[in-house]
């Protein structure tokens, strides 16, 4: 439920292709109930998905503004991409073109302050994620491995603009996200899946020369690899946890 009082608690959702997820965090940015989670029904729409969203937060504790992680190109809360929700049969299908218009220029941030009743902020996940990580220090990068690939770039503390890196060539004709995603995790195994991942950390290091390179999403868990020093992991719930820090003036600067 929406608070009525000044208290200043964030509602947090860190959208997904597989699931939604949500928790509500304290002025101070600490966890005042589990995460909630819920499965990603397929096929979605915007509406559908905005449902889904209120239903997850209807057992909450109070909350005065929501932060919101969504995978895909966000500006100004209006969505440039939908990688995940466009399916015809869910994910990994042929995307739909009544979907792919739907999604497409979609105000979440607008649809979620009407239904909420409260400030809204959306921003790709991974960005949201790395408002948790990044020190403020150089080049900072982060990459999450979950049912896609995400990334954020980060100069001194400073969000940069999104790439969307995922859907980039890497190796042998295909994506980042071809190459990494759930679905190649799930068919080629987690030995071949790790070979590639090593792969993909050097590229992006001959790419960006990172100071601090930060992998998380939930198929972080597979990852068996002897990681570089400049290589760390991600808590999984720091698309949550990064949701208050969303709010501090300047966070999003530019964007």
């Amino acid at each position: 439920m929406a608070a009525s009082g000044t208290r200043r608690n964030t509602l947090t959702f860190d959208i997904g292709g597989t699931g939604l997820k949500a928790t509500v965090l304290g002025p101070t940015g600490k966890m005042l109930t589990d995460r909630h989670r819920v499965e990603t029904p397929h096929p979605i729409t915007p509406q559908l998905l905005v449902s889904e969203l209120q239903k997850l937060a209807e057992p909450l504790p109070e909350f005065h503004r929501i932060s919101v992680g969504f995978p895909g190109v966000v500006r100004n809360g209006r969505l440039r991409s939908a990688h995940n929700f466009v399916g015809k049969k869910g994910l990994g299908s042929a995307a739909d073109p009544k979907l792919v218009d739907a999604w497409i220029g979609f105000d979440l941030q607008h649809a979620l302050a009407e239904a909420f009743h409260v400030p809204v902020r959306v921003v790709n996940d991974a960005d949201l994620q790395g408002f948790d990580v990044v020190k403020g220090k150089g080049v900072e990068v982060v990459i999450t491995l979950g049912t896609g690939v995400g990334s954020a770039v980060f100069a001194d503390g400073q969000l940069a603009p999104h790439l969307e890196l995922a859907h980039h060539p890497f190796r042998k004709g295909e994506t980042y996200e071809e190459q990494l995603g759930d679905l190649t995790l799930k068919k080629i195994g987690p030995t071949k899946w790790n070979d590639r991942l090593a792969k993909a950390i050097a590229t992006l290091d001959g790419l960006f020369f990172f100071d601090q390179l930060y992998l998380g999403g939930g198929n972080i868990r597979h990852i068996e690899l002897k990681l570089p020093d400049r290589v760390s992991l991600i808590d999984p719930n720091a698309g949550l946890l990064a949701g208050i820090k969303l709010w501090k003036p300047g966070a999003l600067r530019g964007r």
